[in-house]
């Protein structure tokens, strides 16, 4: 039986495994992390349902209802209670029309979807994850190896196959490969064996976001937290301050009842990122949401997360990289999957995945 090998175990590498193991096929996934999931990233904490990574996914996606319905948990696909959004201009919160905030903040969303929201889970994004997660370890764990904290150095030709070397001095030998981690790292891992068109993903552009969500009573806000939440007009993004979301205004059951969180969305600085503790990004936040929303006293709970470049732009150039190097993998046992390559968002990564899957597995 062929072995595929799949590096990385974020969502995309999870579909690929799952849709492989489905079709019959041996997969070791390998991820460096000691954890599956990579963007999608969910905590449940004292009736808090908080989300570390992605909120979400674009609402007129086939795809990801497609896998969920796979997976048996369509049915716990929600939309989203609120529709409306702000803005704040320095001095007050302004309705906007839909769609003006994802084309305010830049968001690379085709024109067709603006204003349509997104959908998630009852559980939020991590159920995906930890279905999938779940299907790899239980039904089809006779087909599937997961190799976690295992970090794959590069990919070398080994005669019809390929030899993934791991740090730590094991190797794992594939018949083929789905690469499924950010662009840089593909670059690294592919270099050595197919040259300048792996090399030159070195170059991919990357943004770093980090979020805080904030805990509080719901009578510590006097604003009635009518909308899915604000977004902070350019010339008054002090310290990277772009968009907070009223979590419990924009999905249902996501606090205990008299409580209301808000994540509190930054473009950091790459030496804030790296050097502020969490609790200085605690009160960065509760201070620039003190600028625009009337909160009495200090948040009751926070919640930090930091994605170092970990959110990929998809400019011309970059585009024309990443088709270089897949005319340069053709036909050659190894292909790119993820939002990395394929389209930014959740639904553009299943996609994607679902596609490798679908290739290498025929």
């Amino acid at each position: 039986m062929q072995r595929i090998g799949v590096i990385g175990g974020g969502l995309a590498g999870l579909t690929v495994a799952y849709r492989a193991a489905q079709a019959g096929r041996s997969v070791v996934l390998v991820e460096p992390a000691d954890r599956l999931g990579g963007q999608l990233w969910t905590v449940h904490d004292q009736g808090f349902t908080v989300e570390l990574g992605a909120e979400g996914f674009v609402a007129r996606s086939e795809a990801v209802p497609a896998l969920a319905d796979a997976l048996g948990i369509g049915a716990a696909l929600v939309g989203q209670s609120e529709t409306r959004s702000y803005g704040f201009d320095g001095a007050r919160l302004v309705p906007l029309a839909p769609g003006e905030a994802a084309t305010f903040l830049g968001f690379q969303v085709p024109r067709d979807e603006l204003g349509k929201g997104i959908r998630t889970f009852q559980q939020g994004m991590g159920q995906l994850s930890d279905a999938l997660a779940g299907e790899l370890t239980s039904s089809l764990r006779d087909r599937v190896e997961l190799r976690l904290g295992a970090r794959a150095a590069t990919v070398t030709p080994v005669g019809s196959g390929f030899r993934i070397p791991l740090e730590g001095g094991s190797a794992v030998d594939v018949s083929s490969i789905v690469v499924a981690t950010g662009a840089v790292a593909a670059a690294s891992l592919l270099a050595d064996a197919f040259g300048e068109p792996a090399r030159a993903l070195a170059a991919a552009p990357t943004l770093s976001s980090c979020t805080v969500t904030l805990a509080y009573p719901r009578d510590a806000i006097d604003h009635p937290l009518d909308g899915t939440g604000f977004v902070v007009a350019a010339p008054h993004q002090e310290h990277g301050f772009r968009a907070s979301t009223f979590i419990t205004s924009k999905f249902p059951d996501r606090a205990p009842e008299g409580q209301a969180s808000l994540r509190i969305f930054f473009r950091p600085a790459a030496e804030d990122l790296a050097a502020m503790s969490d609790d200085a990004w605690t009160a960065r936040a509760e201070a620039c949401l003190g600028r625009v929303l009337p909160v009495r006293g200090s948040a009751s709970r926070s919640w930090v997360s930091r994605w170092a470049a970990a959110l990929p732009v998809f400019e011309p150039a970059h585009k024309a990289r990443v088709l270089a190097l897949e005319a340069a993998l053709a036909g050659r046992g190894v292909s790119l999957a993820g939002a990395a390559f394929h389209g930014s968002g959740i639904d553009a990564a299943v996609r994607s995945a679902e596609a490798a899957a679908l290739a290498i597995s025929g």
